[in-house]
């Protein structure tokens, strides 16, 4: 009779004890999740990365808008025929005319040419708008002819308020200028006429 009551007890512990281990694991497992999840990168850390779809419909030739990609500035400048040309004009004028240094990112294949613009979108400039002596953001200058901080044969262009070095309609850098580089020119590419990504092209994500 005894050793039915032992058994009677062991069984009743083992069930117990498988009980409390699963509860106790459960537990265990609500504890480490959250903890885990705290390494995954935060929903405003992967936008600071992610590519950026701006609609340019109402960009007309001409003006240019500002976004925000990876934390910095980016220009998108509907360009005119006429400041097509005045690049076409500048490049004896430029340091760097064809981005043999580029400056923090590579510059994509699509944009080795004077405009730095893709071919079929060569109007459209995308420049990253970070001067690339100490980090200032340059103001437009777009006006031809001599202006205050300018030269008198000013093409239009750009002009950093920091320090007063000048960039083309490109984004391309002036000869003797603080500056050493030019301006970035990130991955992008149009999804529809009106639909630009910044970021991301034919390559992926960059």
């Amino acid at each position: 009779m005894q050793v039915h009551e032992d058994e009677h007890v062991d069984s009743g512990r083992r069930t117990w004890l498988i009980a409390a281990s699963v509860a106790g694991g459960v537990g265990g497992l609500a504890a480490v999740v959250p903890f885990a999840g705290s390494f995954a990168p935060s929903e405003k850390a992967k936008a600071a990365g992610a590519p950026v779809e701006v609609d340019i419909s109402n960009l007309k030739p001409g003006e240019m808008m500002t976004v925000a990609w990876r934390g910095k500035p980016v220009w998108i400048f509907h360009r005119t025929d006429q400041m097509l040309a005045d690049v076409q004009k500048a490049s004896s004028e430029l340091a760097d005319p064809l981005t043999k240094n580029p400056f923090s990112m590579p510059e994509p294949e699509y944009c080795k040419n004077e405009f730095r613009s893709r071919a079929e979108h060569k109007n459209i400039l995308v420049a990253v708008a970070v001067c690339t002596h100490l980090g200032c953001t340059p103001t437009a200058r777009f006006q031809e002819g001599p202006q205050p901080n300018l030269p008198e044969n000013w093409p239009g262009g750009f002009l950093c308020p920091c320090h007063g070095s000048t960039y083309d309609l490109s984004g391309r850098v002036f000869k003797n200028k603080p500056a050493p580089q030019n301006l970035d020119i990130p991955p992008h590419m149009f999804t529809s006429a009106t639909q630009l990504v910044i970021g991301k092209d034919e390559k992926g994500e960059a």
